[in-house]
């Protein structure tokens, strides 16, 4: 199989495992649309969310895995503030300080982006926990982002995605399908068993030296 078709599997792959993953927040679907409102099918309404408190939460439950980056102690009170999470400073930054729109994924990935020091320069000074924590939790965050694998990092975007698109499910279904409807097949692609005759080596012929000079 050719690299070229395999890495198309291998984006059918990762989609489907996306849509797999992403099949609470499907069910999750009248409560996504009570918080940002109603939208017909394909129409894409961008507006800050009323209340993104809660909305880490689902973060988590979807990917237990993510390290909470929750030690902090609270400037009011002194003591560890459990639900001041790494996601959900995440996503304050992304809406709050950034005012990047909340339904797309390319937007999430610029987030990511500005985390790993590829993108834009993250404030100290206004970054979300700055100033109702005793440490700015900016520098933990951007390591344990940077610790993710480049996967993690793409299911998360998925996540995220997901929580605030509640049609993101159904773009992802027909990302797929095209994916499938458009997979060459041509002899290169094709394997052995499929086209064998086709995998006959062509005989050298007069004038192939000349195609090795500079």
């Amino acid at each position: 199989m050719s690299s070229r078709l395999q890495k198309r599997l291998t984006n059918v792959l990762v989609i489907a495992l996306s849509l797999m993953a992403l099949t609470v927040v499907a069910a999750r679907g009248g409560e996504l649309r009570s918080q940002f409102g109603e939208q017909e099918p394909g129409v894409m309404l961008v507006q800050r969310p009323r209340d993104t408190r809660d909305l880490w939460r689902q973060v988590y439950e979807l990917m237990p895995e993510l390290p909470r980056e929750n030690q902090y102690l609270s400037q009011e009170t002194g003591e560890v503030d459990e639900e001041n999470t790494l996601v959900s400073r995440l996503i304050r930054y992304h809406i709050f300080i950034k005012g990047r729109p909340h339904p797309f994924r390319l937007d999430w990935r610029l987030t990511l982006a500005d985390y790993l020091g590829a993108y834009e320069r993250m404030s100290r000074e206004t970054y979300p926990g700055a100033n109702v924590l005793t440490e700015n939790p900016l520098e933990g965050d951007q390591a344990a982002i940077a610790r993710l694998t480049r996967q993690e990092r793409d299911r998360l975007v998925h996540v995220l995605t997901s929580i605030f698109n509640p049609n993101y499910l159904a773009l992802l279904e027909q990302q797929a399908d095209r994916e499938l409807a458009e997979a060459p097949e041509t002899p290169e692609e094709l394997d052995w068993e499929e086209a064998p005759q086709r995998r006959v080596p062509r005989l050298p012929q007069s004038g192939d030296a000349e195609l090795l000079l500079p």
